[in-house]
């Protein structure tokens, strides 16, 4: 689902992201571990085509995405760390708003049917200034429903979310890999995102400082690498 080689990102002498390299695999799950400031949200405004790199090379679902950013966005889901959602209009209004600026079907029982799936029917006529974070989360992740992607990226999915939301998300994120979608999910906290995932990476100053497997890697190791590394890149910038 994403081929990614040597990506660069750099504002003028400004390097945001230096030699960056990844590949995720359909029913894979990457969690993007990093600092505040690390380069997360750049990568991943990349990997959406959102915005484009210095130097590097990316595919997504088979398709270079640096040449053909709009068919490669056909397979993408993007869940941003606001939810972007407009706070008067009700939650079907939401989905009808953006279904329509898309080109989709913008059916009632197809909206209605998204936000059953995201367990928001019951609120479908509410207006989303009374949500709370978890529900506009969910609202948000309605969109992706809706447009079917196979790659979902998520930044600072779980923020703001309490226990419950939490649980809820993991399980979304879950089904959602198993049904053969990959995910990259860029967090700065150690509690949220590696319960759904296959594989972490921790990424400081810009640079990808570990890619590896969960299963080779304990919780009380993952805690040292990330403490070790961060630290050394800090020393080093």
């Amino acid at each position: 689902m994403i081929g990614a080689r040597r990506l660069r990102k750099a504002y003028g002498y400004a390097v945001v992201l230096d030699d960056v390299s990844l590949e995720l695999a359909p029913g894979q799950c990457l969690a993007l571990l990093g600092p505040n400031g690390a380069g997360k949200t750049t990568l991943l405004r990349i990997l959406a085509t959102l915005l484009r790199p210095t130097s590097g090379e990316l595919a997504v679902a088979g398709v270079d995405a640096l040449k053909h950013p709009e068919a490669a966005r056909a397979a993408i889901g993007v869940v941003a760390h606001g939810s972007y959602v407009y706070e008067d209009l009700s939650a079907l209004e939401n989905l009808r708003f953006w279904t329509v600026m898309a080109g989709g079907d913008a059916s009632w029982a197809r909206l209605r049917s998204a936000l059953q799936q995201v367990e928001l029917d019951g609120a479908a006529d509410e207006r989303v200034r009374t949500f709370s974070a978890g529900m506009k989360r969910r609202l948000a992740l309605a969109r992706v429903v809706l447009g079917r992607a196979r790659l979902l990226l998520l930044d600072e999915p779980f923020t703001g979310l309490d226990q419950q939301g939490r649980k809820w998300l993991s399980e979304f994120l879950l089904a959602f890999k198993i049904g053969g979608g990959a995910l990259v999910v860029a967090t700065h906290s150690f509690a949220s995102g590696l319960g759904v995932a296959d594989r972490v990476a921790i990424l400081a100053g810009g640079r990808l400082l570990l890619d590896r497997p969960c299963a080779d890697l304990s919780w009380e190791e993952l805690r040292r690498l990330y403490d070790g590394l961060t630290e050394l890149d800090g020393a080093l910038a």
